[in-house]
């Protein structure tokens, strides 16, 4: 199911969203600009490295350019593909615009940078001494689906289902869409914990950790920052 379209139009030009979907396309195109090799060096330097991550927390030096902690930051704007990137950044243009909008945008985007770096430490946590590099706007993406989900929670979010060569869609109310993804990325978190090597950031390439708990603390940021206040 993709989310195409929701019902509650904003009151101010949602320019941080617009600003974060730009960042993210010139980032991915610069990683496109690079031949292979490179492109290795450079996403080991830029995203999260678990076990570097703990390292630094431990007070061991790394010797990069960029510091490991910085990689929470930076980390948010790489994708490892196309098809990663143009969902993240559906998902941003649907539900972004709206949480903007009632948070303001200056809060709007401390919200979205903190939910990134709060959704990768809890991936971290669950994969402190892994290799694998994390990257993606998924877990600030997903702190915005958990503000959206509090604030908008009977929003309908106009939903297409491939069922072969028909495209039919509906509608579902924002609860029931945001509440069973969430559901199911906490599942396959938890499953992760069990078989490292067939699901999760250790083999499939997701980190259901950063998707569950980006989604957590942006339920809990959100109202914060003023999610439910009238103006921003």
């Amino acid at each position: 199911m993709v989310p195409l379209k929701d019902k509650n139009p904003t009151e101010i030009t949602p320019y941080v969203t617009y600003g974060l979907i730009i960042a993210n396309i010139l980032a991915f195109l610069y990683e496109a600009s690079l031949p292979p090799q490179a492109l290795n060096g450079f996403l080991h330097l830029a995203a999260v490295v678990p076990r570097e991550l703990s390292l630094s927390f431990a007070g061991i030096p790394i010797y990069q350019p960029i510091p490991e902690w910085a990689t929470l930051i930076t980390a948010q704007f790489l994708h490892g593909g196309f098809l990663h990137l143009a969902g993240n950044m559906l998902f941003l243009w649907v539900f972004g615009n709206n949480v903007e909008d009632k948070l303001g945008h200056f809060k709007y985007l401390v919200f979205y940078l903190s939910c990134g770096v709060l959704a990768s430490l809890t991936q971290w946590y669950f994969a402190q001494y892994s290799n694998l590099p994390s990257l993606g706007a998924s877990g600030a993406i997903a702190g915005v689906m958990g503000a959206y989900i509090l604030r908008f929670p009977k929003a309908e979010i106009l939903t297409v289902l491939p069922l072969g060569i028909f495209f039919p869609t509906f509608r579902v109310p924002a609860y029931f869409f945001l509440g069973f993804w969430f559901l199911q990325q906490a599942f396959y978190g938890i499953a992760s914990l069990e078989a490292p090597i067939n699901i999760g950031m250790e083999g499939g390439g997701i980190a259901y950790w950063a998707h569950a708990g980006g989604f957590i603390f942006g339920a809990i940021l959100g109202p914060l920052l003023g999610l439910f206040n009238d103006k921003s």
